[in-house]
């Protein structure tokens, strides 16, 4: 058993935090936000008809666009509300309410993915002791010319040098990194990290 996310404290102190999530992305949503770049970068890496993995859905608005997009989407996140909102937002892909470190996909879902999404600083929230675990799950799930888009910010406790170190340590290889999801250059001075991981060889 692992120690519990950030995330996962946050909901256990403060059970309204969903929910007023869920409200700021809709109101940003209907502000008319670009709200779904993320998603749009991992369409234009695949192609038709591609399973995809998004590894911290949250409310689904990347699992939406990418399912609408013509791809098989599945979409996991450990909190309930969040997917709950997901299936009622954004119907169509596969979501299930699952902690990252370890979970078992219902075997009609697809079970090796073209892409794995994880955006929106998941691994910023996610306890140290579990960044190698959720990573050698991302790379046990990769098709064997799959790639994983990994994507968090500066300043959250995790060092891009040591998450660099702790992908190759759980099977990944960076084959690319930028410091936004428009594909900026990465440099020593970003504070944040999109970082482009496959399977070595």
């Amino acid at each position: 058993m692992y120690p519990p996310s950030q995330w996962a404290q946050i909901i256990a102190r403060d059970p309204g935090h969903s929910q007023r999530y869920i409200d700021r992305f809709a109101m940003l949503a209907a502000q008319g936000n670009d709200l779904v770049g993320e998603a749009r970068l991992i369409d234009a890496m695949v192609g038709r008809n591609s399973a995809v993995l998004d590894a911290g859905c949250g409310p689904g608005r990347h699992c939406g666009y990418l399912h609408r997009a013509g791809h098989r989407v599945v979409g996991v996140d450990l909190d309930p509300a969040l997917i709950a909102e997901a299936e009622r937002a954004e119907p169509g892909p596969h979501y299930l309410a699952a902690d990252l470190t370890g979970f078992e996909l219902p075997e009609a879902w697809p079970q090796s993915f073209d892409a794995i999404l994880c955006a929106g600083n998941v691994m910023g929230f996610v306890h140290p002791e579990t960044r190698r675990p959720i990573l050698a799950g991302f790379a046990a799930r990769l098709a064997p010319q799959g790639r994983a888009v990994v994507g968090f910010g500066a300043g959250r406790g995790y060092d891009f040098g040591d998450f660099v170190t702790d992908a190759a340590a759980s099977g990944l290889e960076l084959q690319q990194a930028f410091s936004t999801w428009d594909l900026r250059r990465f440099t020593e001075d970003s504070n944040f990290l999109v970082a482009v991981l496959g399977l070595p060889g």
